[in-house]
């Protein structure tokens, strides 16, 4: 039996240490930027995996054919007898050198055209793969780029060594011939920077992986973010701890070693007074450590180090080393800690006048001012103290000025709540100090306590209707002052909370939000076509539109409700090839005089009761109760169009029943515009 062995490209970029942050990224734009240019020149294969680590970006396909297809392409052109340009233009684009090489079709409605058949014979991959490599390579794109040494060479660190072998499983690969820069694509790559440092003849991916891991280099971010994890656990578990989890964090020490060895260090716990935030802050941010809880919960003056390499002395120097910069820099938050604490948070105000906002919308300090006047109008709205939203909003970016959130922005807010509450602070301001900056993302917590929801919302429409005023609004992806999420943040706060609070914002803005909330009903499944039933122009309650979204799917999930939904479309679609013809509109004047049929005498009845019920509940903000009511005209409908016919002799009971439809849509368009949905 004969096996054949379809060829493997094996392609490795070696170069210095490659950002933890940018590798991730790097590793799947190389895979798509080769094999869609693979694609394209007809080298379909059957697998792709790509790999990175500090210093190396690597990809290998599998399944490659030796060489592309031959093709041949049936290219129509002009008709025959066109002017001389577009015959012209054919030929460049078929690659003819005169008419007389193209053929004539005839197509029985449109004539005789021209036709070229374009036949190109295929290439060896090895030949292509030659000319896509290094283009790729060359415009390869990162967020940060540098040059070095005398060439004109972009990369994010210089490259050291290419590896790039091509062949199939049972042969020797041969090496890719092309260079990039000064570099020439070879079979040679290196092992860890420390533990084995030497030259590593590679054939193809297989031993290329095997014999970077005898030289202490694990190739695959995800396998040394699971080691990191699972050793991490197990050290923590033998001493009673658990750790916190940070997938950031561990995204981020995966990019930075190659050959994760895990370790335990201890801080003094006399640091333990600090609040466990501005612990994990200190060491997330400047040894890139993970923290502990202990088996109560609290936090453990432990910490676990990630190093990349086998120490002699089993890691005792590797640990001491940490120990000692965390102590000093815990130290440090110490001070910023107790100073902070020192000084109440009002005296900071004066400060926020050198800090500016920006240019167009002023200082903190003016920014301040505004939100204890809109959180002092929003608080009655959502059952708040008006004095205490007032002063939680005054004490809100107070903490700016700290030194703790100087060292760590992150923390602003969360200290603010700790240097309230320390400094006698009511429980309600504190909280509304932290609180006021959520929800960040889909996934964050939403105030929930009067004063934090009236000073949260405040913050988020100041900034909205503030950016909205100098036109500095997001365009396509582009959001630089977190607009987006301000306005989710506003429609999460106002649904989760029940909050009945219409929004009165410019037109424009306005229109923002029912964008967004048409994003956020969708991403919690609603129906889009339902969305854009109930929102109208200048619907500005968030939370009715969503109540209303949620009783317009229930209706329509009934069998009354999609009955309903026909009837209107057939009367819509009635009135509109009636109003076509008249050049007219009918108003839904209705004539009971005029009506004849047992089941049109009804629909008005039902028509003309539903109307009544609808607006009642609607002004009730029942609006559940409205649609219910819409549910009871299924019946009456359904008889009429199959008992009545709408276009009667008779010009004056024609008119009328036109006019009852009229009043039928109507009617249905106080609750949704039905024309809107789909199905």
């Amino acid at each position: 039996m004969l096996v054949l062995f379809m060829p493997e490209l094996l392609l490795e970029l070696f170069s210095e240490e490659i950002p933890a942050r940018f590798q991730r990224r790097a590793a799947d734009d190389l895979m798509k930027a080769v094999t869609d240019a693979m694609v394209d020149a007809g080298l379909v294969y059957e697998g792709a995996r790509a790999f990175v680590t500090p210093r190396r970006l690597a990809l290998t396909v599998s399944g490659v054919p030796a060489r592309s297809p031959d093709t041949r392409e049936e290219r129509k052109g002009p008709k025959v007898g066109a002017p001389e340009k577009a015959v012209e233009g054919f030929l460049r684009s078929a690659g003819l050198n005169s008419i007389d090489e193209a053929q004539v079709t005839s197509d029985p409605k449109k004539g005789d055209f021209y036709v070229a058949t374009i036949e190109r014979p295929g290439a060896d991959a090895e030949t292509l793969l030659a000319t896509i490599l290094p283009k790729i390579i060359g415009d390869f794109s990162w967020a940060k780029s540098m040059r070095w040494g005398r060439g004109d060479m972009h990369w994010v660190r210089p490259l050291r060594a290419i590896t790039a072998t091509f062949g199939p499983e049972n042969e020797d690969p041969a090496i890719i011939d092309f260079t990039v820069g000064e570099l020439k694509a070879g079979q040679t790559t290196y092992g860890h920077r420390f533990l084995a440092p030497d030259a590593i003849r590679i054939r193809r991916f297989d031993d290329y992986q095997t014999e970077l891991e005898r030289a202490k280099v694990v190739i695959d971010l995800d396998r040394r973010k699971d080691t990191i994890r699972t050793d991490a656990e197990h050290l923590a578990f033998a001493q009673g701890l658990s750790v916190i989890a940070d997938e950031g964090l561990l995204e981020e020490v995966a990019g930075l070693v190659e050959w994760p060895v895990v370790m335990m260090g201890s801080f003094d716990p006399r640091f333990l007074e600090l609040p466990e935030e501005v612990i994990i802050a200190t060491i997330r941010a400047n040894q890139k450590c993970f923290c502990l809880r202990g088996a109560d919960g609290k936090l453990a003056p432990n910490f676990i180090i990630t190093s990349n390499t086998i120490a002699e002395d089993g890691g005792q120097t590797i640990i001491a080393g940490n120990e000692r910069v965390i102590r000093a820099r815990l130290s440090d938050a110490m001070f910023f800690y107790k100073h902070d604490l020192a000084i109440p948070l009002e005296h900071g105000l004066p400060k926020l006048e050198d800090m500016v906002f920006h240019q167009k919308l002023g200082t903190q300090f003016v920014r301040v001012e505004r939100l204890v006047k809109l959180a002092g109008e929003l608080a009655p709205q959502v059952g708040a103290d008006v004095e205490r939203t007032k002063r939680a909003a005054m004490l809100a970016k107070a903490d700016l000025v700290t030194g703790m959130v100087g060292e760590f922005p992150e923390l602003q807010g969360l200290m603010g709540r700790y240097y309230a509450a320390a400094q006698g602070e009511p429980t309600e301001i504190a909280t509304a100090i932290e609180m006021h900056y959520k929800p960040l993302g889909p996934s964050d917590r939403v105030p929930t306590e009067p004063v934090s929801i009236a000073v949260a919302l405040a913050d988020k429409l100041d900034l909205l209707t503030g950016f909205w005023a100098i036109d500095e609004k997001p365009t396509g992806s582009r959001d630089p002052f977190a607009l987006r999420r301000a306005a989710l943040g506003v429609i999460r706060i106002v649904t989760e909370n029940g909050l009945r609070l219409p929004l009165d914002v410019e037109p424009e803005l306005l229109s923002f939000f029912h964008d967004r909330l048409k994003v956020s009903l969708r991403d919690a499944g609603a129906r889009h076509d339902l969305v854009d039933a109930v929102i109208a122009e200048d619907s500005n309650d968030i939370l009715e539109i969503t109540r209303r979204v949620e009783a317009l799917s229930n209706l329509l999930a009934t069998a009354d409700g999609e009955n309903l939904l026909a009837g209107y479309r057939r009367a819509v679609n009635i009135l509109v090839a009636e109003e076509k013809k008249d050049g007219r509109s009918y108003p839904g004047s209705v004539e009971k005089t005029s009506l004849r049929e047992p089941e049109e005498v009804a629909l008005a009845d039902a028509v003309g009761a539903a109307a009544e019920t609808v607006s009642d509940r609607l002004a009730q903000d029942d609006y559940a109760g409205a649609v219910t009511a819409l549910s009871a005209l299924r019946q009456p409908v359904d008889a009429f169009f199959d008992k009545v016919l709408v276009n009667d002799a008779d010009a004056a009971v024609r008119e009328n029943r036109l006019n009852l439809l009229a009043r039928l849509r109507d009617t249905m368009h106080l609750v949704a515009d039905f024309s809107r949905i789909a199905g």
